[in-house]
């Protein structure tokens, strides 16, 4: 295969003959790359930022409904209302030491009996100063609510106690199954 010639050769302009468009647009581009990095970079810290931050709120979130789940199970685990309310509100405090600028636990035991319920609602306040740690003023509330069932089987402040339970002759574990011999044909 040939190759075509072209008629004509265009001419190549001497150094420094350039048009005067072509040198503005050389040192134009100039310095651009650091108006990038100027630019680019803090917006990048900025998004870094703001992750660690959204990071900081969610965890905070799940630490609040992780102390209102433990909070209604340790209420639901008690044999009156009184006591649920204090489990309960003693569970939330040991799950967020530290952590709340102000700690409010609510208990509902309007429906504590076999088979009920207890639901417990805790609102965390948080100072973003901590949850950052960037400085920044303000606070922020999370709040959860869990609901955990009273067994059905579970005496509700009944009168007397497990170590009463094993006095009065209730059969042991060990005691072997009235047809644990028995063959079936």
């Amino acid at each position: 295969m040939t190759r075509h010639k072209p008629d004509r050769q265009l001419p190549r302009p001497a150094p420094g003959s350039q048009p005067a468009a072509a040198r503005r647009h050389v040192r134009g581009d100039r310095g651009a790359v650091a108006v990038e990095y100027a630019l680019g970079i803090p917006m990048l810290v900025l998004v870094v930022l703001l992750a660690a931050g959204s990071f900081a709120m969610a965890r905070a979130n799940i630490d609040v409904n992780t102390a209102a789940s433990s909070a209604a199970r340790a209420a639901s685990l008690s044999r009156d209302a009184a006591t649920a309310r204090s489990a309960a509100a003693d569970t939330a405090h040991a799950n967020l030491a530290g952590r709340c600028v102000t700690l409010t636990v609510h208990v509902d035991t309007t429906a504590f009996r076999r088979g009920g319920s207890v639901t417990v609602t805790v609102a965390c306040t948080v100072s973003t100063q901590r949850l950052t740690g960037l400085g920044l003023p303000g606070t922020i509330t999370f709040s959860a609510t869990s609901t955990s069932p009273v067994d059905v089987f579970r005496g509700i402040a009944s009168q007397f106690t497990n170590s009463d339970a094993i006095s009065v002759g209730f059969p042991s574990a060990q005691a072997p199954h009235p047809h644990a011999g028995a063959r079936h044909a």
